[in-house]
């Protein structure tokens, strides 16, 4: 099979390369020099806190599917005194946004240092970090179902909750899927309430369109995969929103 080079990886790094923080760069190195078993949550803290920003290199091949059948670009640490030219999250954020595109660490056969999914490239661009811990959304232990009786607001999520070209990522990969009119709305329970209200995003998505319900929650799994880990969402027929949905 032959590898797509959507970078020229083959030159050291030049004066006219930008390269990341250089204090961040070694934490990560330092950071890679624990054990698996030792990783622990402060680990964790002062990884995602300086991975963004450090200098990383494309690996071969650059681009892989990982186990989960999604694409990531595949960076590795710099090893020391070795020539490279800078892949740096923060200053390819757009591009990796735009290819459509998670991240993968140190990729290895049985595990990877670190697995971004899309998502948490979208999360990095509206909220500055990869994961965030509290928000309006639902929180995953709930279940996400809509009651008769309840008093729920519908509108359309802003630029800053699902930005256009996380739009037309989504809208494209439904359509792919089969989906020939993507729609989606998002509402908001207790919203009179600023202590109790939630939000989640509602797509025109039932198990009925899907020959089997595991194909569905394949789809679901996958439109989890373009968002935010704490975004909450939730699929129901076009008819119970009335006039809430909006083309994709």
């Amino acid at each position: 099979m032959s590898t797509v080079h959507l970078f020229d990886n083959s030159h050291p790094q030049s004066k006219g390369n930008k390269l990341g923080d250089l204090e961040k760069t070694v934490i990560i190195n330092s950071l890679m020099q624990t054990s698996l078993a030792e990783r622990d949550n402060n680990w964790v803290d002062d990884f995602v806190n300086n991975i963004d920003q450090a200098n990383l290199t494309l690996a071969e091949p650059e681009v892989l599917i990982g186990s989960d059948g999604f694409p990531y670009f595949n960076l590795r640490t710099i090893a020391s005194g070795e020539s490279f030219k800078a892949f740096v999250i923060q200053t390819e954020l757009d591009n990796i946004l735009n290819q459509g595109f998670g991240v993968a660490i140190n990729a290895g056969q049985d595990q990877s240092d670190w697995i971004f999914s899309h998502g948490d490239m979208v999360n990095l661009r509206l909220n500055g970090e990869f994961y965030t811990d509290r928000s309006t959304f639902s929180s995953k232990n709930e279940k996400t179902v809509i009651t008769k009786d309840e008093d729920i607001l519908i509108g359309q999520p802003a630029e800053t909750i699902l930005p256009r070209r996380l739009r037309n990522a989504i809208r494209e990969f439904l359509v792919y899927s089969g989906i020939k009119n993507p729609k989606i709305a998002l509402i908001a329970r207790d919203y009179k309430d600023e202590e109790l209200v939630r939000q989640d995003l509602v797509f025109n998505i039932i198990p009925m369109q899907f020959r089997t319900e595991k194909e569905f929650e394949a789809i679901m799994t996958t439109i989890g995969w373009f968002l935010p880990r704490h975004y909450s969402f939730i699929g129901l027929d076009e008819l119970s929103l009335e006039n809430g949905f909006q083309p994709l």
